[in-house]
């Protein structure tokens, strides 16, 4: 009875829902190659290499800095909703994973009012999708951890790339002590902070998760990436 009751109280997403989402990444041809996913933390360590082999999977706003620094447009971006476009007007990206509620084509809609904006694949999914995603692949909720019980959209982004079978992933420009952002001089006071330590926490040990931060590997305990030997 106890089984039964725990299986039922287990997080679930439809059966086809991860086979739509494979499908889509593999139309971007970005499902069967290691994922470099680039938050927006100050000072982000990027080495070149990485874009040589990786996919880049932008987080938010975090392409204003990629475009700061000359990379060109993402391979993927993953987006909350209600992030300010006013941020980042000028996004290019081959494919945007929108967090939304609307129905695509009014997606589509609104990304066709933005003419700089420049978008060839799109995908939605809700917020509760999302964090389900983090529960099922972790193994656990941040709900009761910290201020809002939700990690950031990066440790999500790492989440789901876990989910849909990317081979590896390398977390760049992403901190739990750092705050501010990459692309301005506010300094924002860094939220989620527990949350993502939380998550970042039961996943650090995991041999395909890496990351180019000194600081997170520190803080969290996550591999540092190293660049392969030359033969």
């Amino acid at each position: 009875m106890n089984d039964e009751s725990s299986s039922q109280n287990r997080p679930q997403l439809p059966e086809h829902f991860r086979e739509r989402h494979r499908k889509w990444l593999s139309k971007l041809g970005i499902l069967d190659r290691p994922w470099l996913i680039f938050g927006s933390s100050p000072s982000p360590t990027l080495p070149p290499e990485l874009l040589k082999t990786h996919a880049r999977v932008d987080v938010n706003n975090s392409g204003r800095t990629a475009q700061m620094l000359g990379l060109g447009p993402a391979d993927l971006t993953v987006r909350k909703k209600h992030k300010p476009w006013s941020e980042h007007p000028t996004m290019q990206t081959r494919g945007l994973l929108w967090y939304h509620t609307e129905p695509l084509f009014l997606m589509r809609l609104r990304l066709l009012m933005m003419p700089r904006v420049r978008v060839g694949r799109l995908m939605r999914a809700s917020r509760m999708e999302r964090d389900t995603i983090v529960e099922l692949v972790a193994g656990a909720s941040p709900r009761e951890t910290g201020n809002t019980g939700k990690a950031t959209n990066g440790v999500c982004a790492l989440c789901y790339a876990l989910y849909v079978g990317v081979p590896e992933v390398v977390l760049s420009g992403i901190s739990v002590s750092k705050n501010g952002h990459s692309y301005n001089e506010r300094n924002k006071a860094r939220m989620q902070v527990s949350e993502d330590r939380f998550i970042l926490g039961i996943l650090k040990d995991r041999p395909n998760i890496f990351t180019t931060e000194d600081d997170l590997a520190e803080d969290v305990g996550i591999k540092l990436w190293k660049a392969p030997e030359s033969a």
